[in-house]
């Protein structure tokens, strides 16, 4: 692969947005590309020019043959070898497809390295998604000065055509999740030596654009229950998202097993530390990005080709053992695919008078599905200090890409954080019948007795 042949920035979209087009829904022509030059969801149908990446053909959407997803996700691609594998000696050669993050993690870690395999434009999602984005993006505008969108009741993709980075952030923070599912997962901060001790939680999920009757300005629902380790077991987080921060920001509620109390928690926002991960993460960090959208200026760069984590069912395998997954300075790489996409690249700059640890982070998401793919984020100084990994894998079934976990890794502490993974939990499920009442703060109460 010839590096200087596989970037492709469309500087063009950011001008657009410089000469005040950045606040209009988008036009009957544009959605008319929609499913023909573009995906239904805003990517571009062909592929690059140098064959590497190649012509989106509807994605993955059914399991492979004879795939039991009671043990697991059949890895479509297990009879592929990586192309080829780039660590901190050839690195130079990659670096227009590469992270700065990346990068700096191959300087700093002798054991992280990037094993590249073909790429597969696997992303795919029901046809009502489709045609519910093509609907409403017409009536789509961003409110509040970047913190809301108003226009949407069943798109999960509110900008398909992205004229600002705020608008390609709410297209993240909205996307296609699988309309609602409960997810096993386990996180743990990994020390020094290689050691950690698993937090699990069962975390249940619902978008209101799946729901027949949805409440006023409600984007999302989602409980946390953590199951282990016993000291922890019991704890319980509850959020509701809007769909417009101006009106009102997350709701957020915490069952204490110490106080035996449910009480609202309003400052469980932000830079605060995330639950089970040793300081290592911001709350906002949990999906990559989630959070209010207030506290930062939102730069569209435009688009590049990147390497990213990408189509990882070998890493989703139920045969594998956490142990499998941990080194001491990083996940192990022979585990993780990487492959070529095209990514939307959007730079946050923290406003004056704000207040957050990051005072910048440049955030990559993929074209095919909006999921964060890579996050390079800045301390006050301007110094690189965490670098966040989406962990991206098509999950046939839904169908919906998501992550099959995600890693932080903290430079300053010279450790990391490593989230949803399911190894050895229970499959995840998609697809829930949609109940309102189980997000509610009775419930709750009845969930801690």
């Amino acid at each position: 692969m010839n590096a200087r042949h596989t970037i492709r920035s469309l500087v063009a979209m950011a001008a657009w947005a410089a000469m005040g087009h950045a606040g209009a829904a988008m036009t009957d022509d544009e959605a008319a590309r929609l499913g023909k030059d573009l995906t239904p969801i805003g990517a571009e149908r062909a592929g690059n020019k140098a064959g590497s990446i190649p012509a989106w053909d509807g994605g993955l959407n059914k399991a492979p043959a004879g795939a039991d997803l009671s043990k697991g996700y059949a890895d479509p691609f297990a009879g592929e070898k990586p192309l080829y594998t780039i660590s901190a000696a050839n690195m130079a050669q990659y670096k227009d497809v590469l992270a700065p993050g990346q990068m700096e993690l191959m300087k700093r870690y002798p054991g992280y390295k990037l094993n590249v395999y073909p790429t597969h434009r696997t992303a795919a999602y029901p046809q009502s998604i489709y045609d519910a984005v093509k609907a409403e993006g017409v009536k789509a505008v961003i409110t509040g000065g970047g913190t809301g969108v108003s226009g949407v009741a069943k798109s999960t993709v509110p900008f398909p055509i992205p004229k600002q980075g705020v608008e390609v952030m709410w297209n993240h923070m909205m996307r296609y999740r699988g309309g609602s599912f409960v997810r096993y997962s386990a996180e743990f901060p990994v020390q020094a030596s290689g050691s950690f001790t698993p937090l699990t939680r069962s975390e249940y999920t619902l978008q209101s654009a799946v729901l027949d009757k949805p409440e006023n300005n409600r984007m999302l629902y989602a409980l946390f229950h953590v199951t282990g380790p016993s000291s922890q077991a019991g704890e319980l987080d509850m959020l509701h998202s809007p769909q417009d921060q101006t009106k009102e920001p997350n709701l957020i509620w915490v069952y204490n097993a110490g106080q035996r109390r449910v009480l609202r928690a309003p400052d469980l926002c932000c830079d605060t530390p995330g639950q089970g991960s040793d300081g290592l993460r911001t709350t906002d960090d949990y999906d990559g990005f989630f959070g209010p959208t207030d506290r930062y200026d939102w730069k569209l760069v435009g688009k590049k080709e990147m390497l990213i984590s990408y189509n990882n069912y070998r890493l989703n395998s139920k045969s594998l053992k956490y142990t499998d997954l941990v080194r001491p300075t990083n996940l192990n790489p022979d585990l993780v695919r990487y492959e070529l996409h095209r990514v939307w690249v959007v730079e946050a700059t923290l406003k004056q008078g704000m207040r957050h640890a990051y005072a910048k982070r440049t955030f990559y998401f993929d074209e095919d599905s909006w999921h964060l793919a890579h996050a390079d984020q800045y301390d006050g100084r301007g110094e690189l200090w965490r670098i966040h990994e989406e962990h991206l894998m098509q999950f046939y079934d839904a169908p919906v890409l998501f992550n099959t976990g995600d890693v932080v890794y903290d430079l300053q502490a010279r450790r990391y954080v490593v989230v949803g993974v399911s190894n050895q939990e229970k499959p995840i499920k998609f697809g829930l019948k949609p109940d309102l009442a189980f997000f509610s703060t009775d419930n709750l109460r009845r969930m801690a007795n």
